[in-house]
């Protein structure tokens, strides 16, 4: 049988490789937690953050502002991703409501000029996920922490006949969320809801 032996030759105690194998083990329990999952949810755009989107959708100037402005802002209906396009009947819809006379002026050229009004709305985002903690403890499901970084910014554009007639953003410029759920049964949590399914 083959016995373990140190860097000079000479075979190794049996205690001494005990406490190796436990000493590994307690090294590989310390480092279970880099065996969590984690997720980027990224909409790509040229801003790397926040103050960056904030301060080009700044630059925009209702009823100066151009298609071809847009775009060398980063505003581009072509060729950002996950774009949504309405119409004018969106607008109306979402603002019906409101009396007319009371909208923003850009609101009611767009409700005017009908077919010739198109809005924009542009949502770049970087999120990022990772679930944190004792990695036995989630893997067998009795407690899951995750935690979410990462910013979210949203720009409503309005234009009619190629000029941006409003403009409106939202956002969150500093994501940090934490989420910490237990179950006292760990894989077993679900396995009701699951029998009155089959029932």
């Amino acid at each position: 049988m083959p016995r373990l032996t140190d860097a000079g030759g000479k075979a190794m105690p049996l205690g001494m490789i005990g406490r190796l194998a436990l000493a590994g083990a307690l090294l590989v329990m310390g480092g279970c937690s880099t065996l969590l999952p984690s997720s980027k949810e990224t909409v790509e755009s040229p801003w790397k953050s926040f103050d960056e989107a904030k301060s080009a959708y700044e630059k925009i100037i209702p009823g100066i502002t151009t298609m071809a402005d847009l775009k060398s802002l980063g505003f581009d209906p072509v060729a950002s991703p996950n774009l949504q396009i309405l119409t004018y009947l969106d607008i109306a819809g979402t603002v019906q409501s409101i009396p007319l006379d009371k909208l923003d002026e850009g609101l009611q050229e767009c409700l005017r000029a009908r077919i010739n009004c198109r809005a924009y709305v542009f949502e770049p985002k970087r999120l990022h996920t990772r679930r944190i903690g004792n990695f036995w403890l989630d893997f067998f499901n009795f407690r899951r922490i995750s935690s979410e970084t990462g910013w979210r910014f949203k720009a409503l554009l309005v234009l009619v006949d190629g000029h941006v007639t409003y403009k409106l953003w939202s956002g969150a410029p500093h994501i940090d969320e934490m989420r910490d759920q237990r179950n006292p049964l760990g894989p077993f949590q679900g396995a009701h809801d699951l029998l009155f399914r089959l029932l």
